[in-house]
C-alpha cells in the first residue's frame, strides 16, 4: 500500500506512527493540529470518561477531525474497561469466558463490546489479553487471562478476535510474547521471565501463534525482558523478538503496537522519545505514548524520531513500513461517525447462571447459601492495579452491598475481597463479625492466591449481578441491564 498523500513528508510520516492519548474530558486543540500534521491514530482512557453522552461527543469530534484515522480504547470486557469506566463492565470477562470454556460465547462477547465501540467510532479495540497467567501471583494480568492453559487460552483469543473483528473493529492481542509469568507489574518496574525457550515455545507463544494464524489485526508487545529470547532488551525494543521471532518465526503480518511508553518498564531509564525510537528501531509500527500525554511530550517524541531518521540511526525504510502498516489497518477497518441513539449497551453476552456456574464454590459456601437467614455482603476496598483503574467493581457495581453498621443480628454475611492475599484487609473483617456470631464467608473476586470459600474469577458488573443473584436469592436488586450514566470520571 502506498503512503497517504498527508504523510509525504519525514515529519508527517512520523507523526504516522505515534498514538497519544490526552487528559481530560474535552478535546486538547494540539490534538486537532496534530491530525492535520499527520496523526494517526488516538487513544481513549477512562479519565477521558465523563458520561455516555460526554463520550459520544468526544468521539464524533475526534471522528469529524480525522475520519479515516484509527481511535482506539482498552475495552477488555471484565475488569478493565473504559467504555464503562463509571459503571463497570457489562460483559464477564476473559478468565470467566475461559472456565465456561464455550468459544461461541466468547465470541458472542467479544461481538457485543465490537457492536458498542462501532457505535461511538472506535475502530481499534487494544484487546484480547493472550498472555497464559502461569503465575498465580501476577499483579497486573489475573483474571484478564482466559486462564492456565496454553491451549485453553489460544482457542478463546481466536474467538474473541474473530468476534470483535467481525463487528468492523481491529483487535489487538497481548502483551507479545507473554506476560502470564510475571511477578511485577510492567507499568511500575521492569519485569524478567526466567522461563526456557522450551517452555516459551509450548506455553506462552502457543496464543500468539493462532492469532498469527487467524490473522489478528494487530499484536502489541510487552515491556519485559524474556532471558531465553533476549536478556538485554525488553520484547517492545528487541529486534530479535519482534522482527526474528514475531515476524519471521511465527508468520505474523498485521500491526505491532507498542504497550503505553510512559509505563517504568519501557521509559523509566531513557524517557519517552527515546523509547519511542528505539520501539521503531526494534519493528514496532504504532507506538502508544499513554493516557497523560501533554503536546511537549507528542512533539518531543516526533522531533526524535525525524532526528533518528536524518541521522541514519532509523532508517527511512523502517518508518515507511511502520506507516505503511498503520494506513492499513486503518482502511481495513473503517470507522463510522458515532451514532445518537442513547446510552450504547453491548448486551451480558453470557447468562447469569452460566456465568455462576463458572464460579468455584467450595462446601463452606453451599453451607452457607443453604442456611435460612437474611444474607448481606460486605465489600472489602482494594485497590487496583493501574490497568483496571478506579472502576466499580463485584456487588457494588450493582448496589448489592451493605455496611458493619448496617448488619442486622441474625444474618450470613458474605465478605468480598479481590487480589485476596493472607494479609488481605477481609481477613480482619471476617474474623471480627465470625466472632460477633455471625456466618460468614469469604468471597475473592480476583484470580485465587489465597484460600476462600468462593471465587468469581472477575469483578465486572455482569460478574457482580450473578454474583448478588446467588448469595441474596430472592433479595438480589434487579438485573442491571446496561451503564446508568453519572458525572466524573
Amino acid at each position: 500500500m502506498s503512503l497517504p498523500k498527508s504523510a509525504t513528508g519525514l515529519r508527517q510520516r512520523a507523526a504516522g506512527t505515534l498514538m497519544p492519548g490526552f487528559p481530560g474530558v474535552g478535546i486538547p486543540d494540539w490534538i486537532l493540529h496534530a491530525y492535520d500534521q499527520g496523526l494517526g491514530a488516538v487513544c481513549l482512557y477512562g479519565d477521558n470518561v465523563a458520561s455516555q453522552t460526554q463520550l459520544r461527543e468526544l468521539c464524533a469530534g475526534l471522528r469529524a477531525h480525522a475520519p479515516h484515522s484509527l481511535l482506539a480504547i482498552d475495552e477488555e470486557g471484565g475488569d478493565v474497561t473504559r467504555l464503562h469506566y463509571l459503571t463497570g463492565s457489562d460483559q464477564p470477562g476473559n478468565a470467566v469466558l475461559g472456565r465456561i470454556d464455550d468459544t461461541a460465547i466468547t465470541e458472542a462477547s467479544a461481538a457485543a463490546i465490537g457492536t458498542a465501540l462501532t457505535a461511538y467510532g472506535i475502530n481499534l479495540n487494544l484487546a484480547p489479553v493472550a498472555d497464559v497467567n502461569s503465575a498465580p501471583e501476577n499483579p497486573v494480568i489475573g483474571v484478564r487471562s482466559f486462564g492456565a492453559d496454553p491451549q485453553l487460552v489460544a482457542r478463546h483469543t481466536a474467538a474473541w478476535v474473530a468476534g470483535l473483528e467481525s463487528a468492523g473493529v481491529a483487535s489487538c492481542s497481548k502483551h507479545f510474547p507473554g506476560h502470564g509469568d510475571t511477578t511485577a507489574d510492567s507499568h511500575l518496574a521492569l519485569p524478567r521471565i526466567q522461563i526456557d525457550a522450551e517452555t516459551l515455545l509450548h506455553r506462552e507463544l502457543v496464543p500468539f501463534r493462532a492469532v498469527a494464524r487467524a490473522g489478528g489485526a494487530s499484536i502489541m508487545t510487552s515491556h519485559i525482558l524474556v532471558d531465553a529470547l533476549d536478556p538485554e532488551h525488553p520484547a517492545t525494543f528487541s529486534p530479535t523478538i519482534l522482527q526474528q521471532l514475531l515476524r519471521k518465526g511465527l508468520g505474523y503480518r498485521g500491526a505491532i503496537i507498542t504497550d503505553a511508553l510512559d509505563m517504568a518498564g519501557a521509559s523509566a531509564q531513557t524517557g519517552i522519545p527515546e523509547a519511542a525510537v528505539q520501539a521503531l528501531q526494534a519493528g514496532s509500527d504504532l507506538l502508544c505514548l499513554g493516557s497523560g500525554t501533554s503536546e511537549q511530550t507528542y512533539r518531543h517524541c516526533l522531533d526524535a524520531i525525524v532526528e533518528a531518521v536524518e541521522t541514519g540511526r532509523l532508517p527511512a525504510a523502517r518508518l515507511d513500513d511502520a506507516v505503511r502498516r498503520n494506513a492499513s489497518l486503518a482502511a481495513a477497518f473503517p470507522a463510522t461517525p458515532p451514532t445518537d441513539t442513547g446510552p450504547v449497551v453491548g448486551g451480558i453476552a453470557t447468562a447469569g447462571s452460566a456465568i455462576s456456574a463458572a464460579f468455584k464454590i467450595e462446601p463452606s459456601a453451599t453451607e452457607w447459601m443453604s442456611l435460612c437467614r437474611p444474607a448481606a455482603i460486605l465489600q472489602a476496598e482494594t485497590e487496583a492495579n493501574m490497568a483496571v483503574g478506579h472502576v466499580p467493581w463485584g456487588a457494588s457495581a450493582v448496589g448489592a452491598t451493605t455496611t458493619e453498621e448496617g448488619l442486622d443480628p441474625g444474618m450470613k454475611v458474605a465478605v468480598l475481597a479481590r487480589g485476596l492475599h493472607t494479609g488481605h484487609r477481609a481477613n480482619d473483617v471476617v474474623k471480627r463479625l465470625r466472632a460477633k456470631g455471625y456466618p460468614v464467608i469469604l468471597v475473592d473476586c480476583g484470580w485465587p492466591q489465597a484460600p476462600a470459600d468462593l471465587v468469581t474469577f472477575g469483578a465486572s458488573q455482569a460478574v457482580g449481578q450473578a454474583l448478588a443473584n446467588l448469595l441474596l436469592s430472592d433479595s438480589a436488586p434487579s438485573p442491571v441491564t446496561g451503564p446508568v450514566e453519572r458525572g466524573g470520571a
